[in-house]
């Protein structure tokens, strides 16, 4: 068992619950204070690492255990991320908090940063010191003034508290962090464009390699992750791994937060344990509304492909589970759909957000997204043939994988999905200039 904890642990849990990790302090009174994160054992990881200089190494493989990957997408495990920063490097060393979020259906890490900033805080001390980086900086989308203001607010309690700046708890420790308000770019969430964007730049990806871990802020080391990731890092290092793990399945391990919208009954954030049945979460979201049924799921936001509701309707929520199906976690951005909905408008609607964000920088995504967009314009105003529907394909095949971020990839994904399971709705709207669907 590990040296953080030694807990007899049954790993094998198959009724999947809503169990609140990262918001753990939604439902306290004053959530967002120092206090009241104090009230919870706020801190007292942070404390316990500085104060028996636990071995950074053996915190990576704590985190390693217990299964945590990226929450902002990508879902790359964390430990192994952690571990790319260089060791022995001696110049200043960076981590960013990446909470540009900015896809539509996505509105979980404001959640964060409004209910428990201070866990955010404590998560990103703890990730300094492992990474033994000096500087820290949160990246909050452009469109969400208020929550950065309360983040800003958050920083400042915790520096007064001596738990930001120099010799943190007389360790000899030293960790600064600031929040950066972004510019309202979707492109900015992009790790790179983001970099790109703290330096006070146009903020567009970088070729990669080099990768920010050898290259990232002004030409230095740089770790980023997700508000989600390094909000989960303090009750980890508290309740250790495997206590993570048990509250996923294999390869998903802990909780997530979805952000359920759409065609429900009840909106909003839910943390679950991953592996709950996809039928379990939507009945935590009181069902589709007004009794109506179920037509599609966007599992994990515009960027994962679609999923019609026979399919999905026996899926469980987690990465293999939804990558079964043909979709994947995404960033959590559920959308729901009922049977009144019309496809080809919703596709429409999703192919302006991609061509309107699109940074412009690679050729086949600043002028593919156009022209899938006008393709799609041409469908829903019955204008256009049956050939438009395979130009249609063969333009958003040539934009994924040609550009230098996944924006390209994202922009493709809803088209070839939509098209794939709700052709005969776009083939209806191509012969007789209506909708399938009223």
């Amino acid at each position: 068992m590990n040296e953080i904890v030694d807990k007899n642990l049954n790993l094998e849990i198959t009724n999947k619950q809503l169990f609140n990790i990262c918001l753990r302090t939604k439902h306290l009174k004053n959530s967002n204070s120092l206090e009241t994160y104090k009230s919870i054992g706020g801190y007292e990881q942070i404390k316990k690492i500085l104060k028996n200089k636990l071995d950074p190494q053996q915190l990576i493989d704590e985190i390693k255990i217990s299964g945590l990957r990226g929450r902002g997408g990508a879902g790359f495990p964390t430990g192994i991320k952690w571990s790319f920063m260089p060791r022995d490097y001696d110049g200043i060393k960076y981590i960013v908090c990446n909470s540009d979020e900015g896809e539509p259906g996505t509105f979980k890490d404001r959640d964060i940063i409004r209910h428990n900033p201070h866990q955010l805080i404590e998560g990103m001390l703890i990730g300094a010191y492992i990474m033994n980086a000096q500087v820290g900086y949160n990246y909050i989308h452009g469109e969400i003034w208020e929550e950065y203001v309360s983040f800003e607010k958050a920083i400042e309690e915790a520096r007064k508290a001596g738990l930001l700046g120099k010799n943190i708890f007389g360790s000899g420790f030293n960790f600064e962090l600031h929040a950066f308000h972004g510019y309202g770019a979707y492109i900015c969430g992009e790790e790179t464009a983001l970099i790109e964007s703290i330096e006070g730049k146009k903020g567009q990806p970088r070729y990669k390699p080099p990768f920010p871990a050898t290259y990232g802020i002004y030409g230095k080391p740089t770790n980023v992750n997700n508000t989600e990731t390094y909000a989960s890092i303090p009750w980890i290092i508290e309740n250790g791994g495997q206590a993570f793990m048990a509250h996923g399945v294999k390869n998903s391990g802990g909780t997530k937060i979805f952000s359920v919208s759409g065609h429900v009954e009840k909106p909003g954030n839910y943390e679950i344990e991953l592996g709950m049945p996809f039928e379990q979460l939507l009945k935590e979201a009181g069902g589709v509304w007004k009794g109506r049924k179920l037509k599609a799921v966007i599992p994990g936001g515009p960027s994962t492909p679609v999923v019609p509701a026979d399919i999905i309707k026996n899926a469980t929520i987690d990465y293999d589970g939804l990558a079964k199906i043909g979709s994947s976690v995404g960033a959590g951005s559920m959308i729901v759909m009922d049977e009144t909905t019309c496809m080809v408008s919703a596709l429409k609607r999703l192919s302006y957000f991609f061509y309107e964000e699109s940074c412009g920088q690679c050729t086949p995504c600043r002028e593919g997204t156009g022209w899938v967009y006008r393709i799609i314009s041409r469908i829903y105003q019955g204008q256009a043939s049956l050939d438009d529907l395979d130009l249609l394909t063969d333009v958003s095949k040539k934009i994924s994988g040609r550009t230098i971020c996944a924006l390209g990839d994202a922009a493709a994904t809803p088209v070839l999905s939509f098209i794939k399971h709700f052709r005969d709705e776009f083939e209806v709207f191509i012969k007789n200039g209506k909708k399938l669907v009223n």
